[in-house]
């Protein structure tokens, strides 16, 4: 690990030839000033402290904040073992190994925080904000809620050996009834969880749940959602089909992952909620077109549910739901780096440039509820987690998941030393 990575932040200005925010206009000819990993200026140059000669002064082409992935997966799969039984069969010590360098991969192409929502995350995060591991900051759900049979089981192994399974690889809790699902949520806040993840209908990577159904019964799910509100925990439900989506928003779920068969109906019921959707187009669109890395059954599931996705996705935008980025990335090695590219998703799906980063900026840290962190935004007293591209992405969307575009990353102020390869 190159050593700067745990060097004190220092104070520097970062001049711009455009300013993007996060939320709100670009500014041209812009100053960002930063001390102690905080930002303290954001706006036209004209009107920035004047620089002292001890301050440095790095001039870049365009700054924004850095990205928030709100869906993320840390597991460390490798290519070819793509299935819920692989992460229940492979060694930990091997997939936190790749895990390791997925982190360093994401943080070297854009991305300054993710919300882990399944996987090594939340064990992870203490080695990297000890600066031991070049990463994102790490806001963890830890192990997804699934009940018995749902999409966090592993349905063709042992049922107990699933059990302890999961539990060795953080990923997922399989509970049934209130008394169990309320012990499921307190082992997470036990392990310092900042959100809960729950599995409220099946899923595509699970091999013989339907992505329609409604996983966890109402009285379950408002169990969950209160004992997590009791800690300021929000819930965030996997939801492809209407009855889950509606049942986890009945319920007070925060977020809807994926959304797949959102309507109108869902759709008005999420703005009335004030819920936020994280519709995970990536993880669709590079899929389908790598047939051969997931099993057969999996590819058959994800057709059927991204056909009905892109009809979601222009509901969402049109009733005006509010958006977060995430990418649903889970294959070691493949993509992580990429999570930009989502935000020419979100943009091909019917928002504007503006709108779909803040998607991915802006909007991420609101899906932590009241762990939110001030971040997300270039504004004064925020987390100066900054990235700088070669061009203004408002002109070129070529440079959205391409890593090679950007010119610098500061992680609470701190320059992020490039990438080895």
């Amino acid at each position: 690990m190159n050593s700067s990575l745990a060097t004190a932040p220092t104070t520097h200005h970062i001049a711009a030839e455009v300013l993007i925010p996060g939320r709100g206009d670009p500014i041209e000819r812009a100053m960002v000033c930063v001390d102690n990993g905080r930002i303290t200026f954001a706006g036209a140059r004209s009107e920035a402290p004047s620089a002292n000669g001890e301050v440095t002064v790095t001039e870049v082409a365009t700054i924004m904040p850095g990205l928030w992935d709100c869906h993320a997966h840390y597991i460390g799969l490798g290519a070819g073992t793509l299935s819920l039984e692989a992460v229940a069969t492979n060694s930990p010590i091997t997939t936190s190994a790749r895990a390791t360098a997925d982190l360093a991969a994401t943080l070297h192409g854009g991305v300054t925080s993710v919300r882990d929502v399944g996987g090594l995350g939340l064990l992870m995060a203490p080695a990297v904000d000890e600066g031991r591991i070049p990463g994102p900051n790490i806001h963890a759900a830890g192990r997804i809620l699934s009940t018995t049979g749902g999409h966090g089981d592993a349905h063709s192994l042992n049922y107990d050996f699933v059990h302890v399974a999961a539990c060795n690889h953080n990923f997922s809790i399989l509970c049934d009834g209130v008394p169990e699902v309320l012990r499921a949520v307190r082992l997470n806040l036990r392990a310092n969880a900042k959100l809960i993840k729950i599995c409220a209908s099946g899923g595509v990577m699970s091999e013989v749940d339907h992505p329609i159904h409604q996983q966890f019964s109402d009285e379950e799910l408002a169990a969950i959602v209160a004992e997590a509100e009791r800690a300021e925990r929000i819930v965030a439900a996997h939801c492809h089909g209407k009855p889950g989506i509606m049942a986890a928003l009945r319920a007070g779920c925060h977020t809807i992952e994926h959304g797949s068969y959102l309507d109108e109906e869902a759709a008005d019921l999420m703005v009335e909620t004030g819920a936020i959707l994280v519709p995970t187009r990536f993880v669709g669109e590079k899929l389908l077109a790598n047939e051969a890395s997931i099993p057969a059954y999996a590819y058959e599931k994800m057709k059927m549910v991204f056909d009905h996705h892109t009809q979601a996705m222009k509901t969402a935008v049109a009733k005006g739901v509010k958006i977060a980025a995430g990418c649903d990335i889970f294959v070691s090695g493949m993509y992580y780096g990429q999570n930009g590219e989502e935000i020419r998703n979100l943009i091909e799906a019917g928002m504007t440039e503006l709108q779909a980063i803040e998607a991915a900026t802006a909007n991420g840290p609101d899906t932590l509820g009241p762990q939110a962190p001030l971040s997300g935004q270039l504004k004064q007293g925020y987390d100066a987690d900054i990235i700088a591209f070669d061009t203004n992405p408002l002109d070129d969307r070529s440079v959205w998941g391409d890593p090679a575009r950007l010119t610098h990353v500061w992680k609470a102020g701190r320059l992020v030393p490039a990438a080895t390869t």
